[in-house]
């Protein structure tokens, strides 16, 4: 998920690869289009925790692509993209909040049947995202977390899966819930890190900012 990204400094790699770049974009298509079919599907089965993984996947295409747009740019071009990143998942985590508040108010339990079923469809995507840059693994700081991100994704694809048999072994929306709230956690904390990082990198290249 994007709220996993991390950094490696010690690796040389910076993107400048045509091949990097080609898996890179083919990485950003699986995850724009599990953006759709999970935004749809939590909608029809009313899973708070799938329209969270959604926007996980929506976010994260903004991230590629944004990794992308930036590979050997200027430190400015990339904190300011930094920030940009931040304050999508801020928004994000505060969507999956406050949805996940009202569907507690509401007590409409979701149809685990099709959250297992686009849970298991998510964690293909991932997987393919994860052989495609498993190649470039071992990068710097821009394209470590691209590989962090999709690995990581993997992993949380398998939350959404254990809510589903949550909710079918249960027949209630709290592990469903529960799983959303997590992942809106994982959002606000990932945004403040990005943020805070982002603006000492920002003034860093800017002596004089405020």
């Amino acid at each position: 998920m994007g709220s996993c990204c991390g950094h490696d400094h010690s690796a040389t790699f910076d993107g400048l690869s045509a091949d990097y770049k080609r898996r890179l974009w083919l990485v950003i298509a699986l995850n724009g289009g599990m953006f759709l079919v999970e935004m749809v599907a939590g909608q029809v089965a009313g899973s708070k925790a799938l329209q969270a993984d959604a926007l996980d996947f929506f976010g994260d295409a903004v991230t590629y692509g944004m990794s992308l747009a930036v590979i050997g740019a200027s430190l400015k071009i990339r904190s300011t993209a930094a920030l940009i990143k931040g304050l999508s998942l801020l928004l994000m985590g505060l969507w999956v909040g406050g949805s996940t508040a009202y569907q507690v108010l509401v007590f409409g339990v979701p149809e685990a049947g099709v959250m297992g079923a686009v849970g298991f469809l998510a964690l293909i995507v991932n997987l393919s995202s994860v052989l495609l840059l498993v190649r470039y693994k071992d990068g710097d700081a821009n394209v470590r977390s691209v590989w962090l991100c999709s690995r990581n994704d993997a992993i949380g694809n398998v939350a959404v899966m254990l809510a589903a048999l949550g909710v079918w072994g249960t027949a209630t929306a709290w592990p469903d819930l529960i799983v959303a709230g997590l992942m809106a956690t994982l959002f606000l904390n990932s945004a403040v890190q990005i943020l805070a990082q982002a603006l000492r990198e920002f003034r860093h290249g800017h002596p004089n900012a405020l």
